[in-house]
């Protein structure tokens, strides 16, 4: 059996709250640890509760060499990227540099097509833009796509079912791909520097990287941070990829995806619930995109790049990511200052749990 390595870290005050310490162990015990011991691959956890962060870590980072889980193993975080770009967006309205009502076409003049012109920098922050791409849903390309190619499938896009812009939420990869080259080109620098420089650097984030794909499809990092990059497997065991595998259907820099630790993505959690120590600016940017801008349903809603879930006790805002070799998970509670990380080496870990169950348990009062 593998057994969970516990570790505490105290994010801001200097008493942890003994209580809650063992209620958070006893939440994590109880619905995350059966997903995780045992199975493929391993978990790392991250609770922010009270001010304070706890880590769990379960499992091995690579099986054949028993490598362990820590909360600085490098994970594939998948869409968990995408809240970084949706601040970007944040931080530029705040800053006066670009509007959400802006056209995309105006900073990617390549658009010409009738109706991707009238697309928004807004409406790609929020899933709202209508667009819905090959490479968003299954059957799943074979091939990759060169940025000449890109403009030419959004220029020739059509509505299938009568969309229209900013009037509905379709949950589209190439949305963001597009967004990302929007703020590219508005900036005059590559969107990975643009999230270092903007969000990471003043986070104090340096376990988190947005490394460009080589010809074989993995990261390119040095060995040292190599080392520290997960083995992927798929929900049934079987080996995907080596260490640093990423995967896209776009060959045009800046497509990839982004590595990060439980322990970068807990600062990055704290931030957003709580973020009393960091710039004034940058903490508006980071409520800014958690607010609900289109509403679905009752029960959920779509803010820019984060989801917002209405349950019965509690409102939770967060973000899923996955790849058939990959899961991500941030959640929280803002109105409870509590939230969670997942990340996890094998596809379709079911982080559902964290925001049906973890999140309205450690919200929920004594």
């Amino acid at each position: 059996m593998i057994f969970p390595v516990l570790l505490l870290a105290l994010v801001r005050g200097s008493v942890a709250d003994t209580g809650m310490d063992a209620k958070v162990q006893h939440i994590v015990t109880a619905y995350l640890a059966p997903e995780a011991v045992g199975k493929a691959g391993g978990l790392a956890v991250a609770v922010y509760a009270e001010g304070y962060t706890q880590f769990f870590n379960y499992g091995f980072a690579d099986g054949s060499t028993k490598r362990p889980i820590t909360s600085d193993t490098l994970f594939n975080v998948a869409s968990v990227r995408k809240p970084f770009e949706a601040i970007l967006v944040a931080l530029g309205t705040l800053r006066g540099e670009l509007s959400l009502d802006d056209p995309v076409s105006r900073y990617v003049p390549e658009l010409r097509g009738d109706y991707i012109k009238s697309v928004t920098i807004g409406e790609l922050a929020t899933h709202t833009s209508g667009l819905l791409l090959p490479t968003d849903h299954p059957p799943w390309p074979n091939d990759s796509f060169t940025l000449q190619q890109f403009f030419n499938m959004l220029n020739a896009w059509t509505p299938q079912s009568g969309e229209q812009p900013g009037k509905q939420r379709i949950y589209t990869h190439a949305g963001y791909v597009l967004l990302q080259l929007a703020l590219e080109r508005r900036y005059g620098r590559p969107i990975g520097e643009l999230i270092e420089d903007r969000i990471l650097k003043p986070l104090g984030m340096n376990q988190t990287f947005l490394p460009e794909r080589g010809p074989d499809n993995r990261a390119i990092m040095g060995p040292e941070l190599l080392k520290r990059v997960v083995q992927g497997y798929s929900d049934t065991g079987m080996v995907i990829g080596p260490p640093g595998n990423q995967q896209s259907y776009y060959d045009f820099p800046g497509t990839g995806q982004m590595f990060s630790s439980a322990r970068d993505l807990a600062t990055f959690l704290a931030a957003c619930i709580d973020g009393e120590a960091i710039d004034p600016q940058l903490r508006q940017a980071l409520q800014m995109t958690q607010r609900e801008t289109f509403h679905v349903t009752e029960k959920f809603g779509q803010a820019m790049a984060w989801e917002n879930v209405h349950l019965n006790d509690v409102d939770v805002v967060d973000k899923p990511g996955g790849l058939n070799n990959a899961s991500a998970y941030v959640g929280l509670v803002p109105a409870h200052k509590t939230g969670i990380v997942l990340l996890a080496n094998r596809g379709n870990f079911p982080h559902e749990i964290a925001r049906y169950r973890v999140l309205p348990e450690l919200a929920r009062e004594e």
